[in-house]
């Protein structure tokens, strides 16, 4: 039987970790990433990176499932966002 914090947490792992979901859709969908923030997804990309860490190093489950899943959208995020904007920067040169 899991117990009612492991419950909780799960629970709240997911809707953190959900909310991210619509973002990556979006961006897919329309290739649009004017309101993204570089630094913000940075800083929050490394942030998860080590909390992901810490909860591998003390085995709880809801961390470690949160944190791999939210790395791995926000670093979608990030990365779609990077890939768009070098692209728009570079000119093209015509064959």
């Amino acid at each position: 039987m899991i117990e009612i914090t492991t419950l909780i947490g799960l629970t709240a792992a997911f809707c953190t970790t959900a909310a991210f979901v619509p973002q990556v859709l979006r961006i897919l969908r329309t290739g649009n990433v004017d309101g993204i923030s570089l630094t913000m997804y940075s800083i929050f990309t490394l942030g998860v990176s080590l909390w992901l860490g810490y909860g591998i190093i003390i085995g709880d489950l809801p961390m470690i499932l949160a944190n791999l899943v939210t790395l791995l959208l926000a670093a979608s995020v990030l990365l779609l966002t990077l890939r768009k904007r070098l692209r728009a920067r570079s000119p093209i040169v015509p064959a």
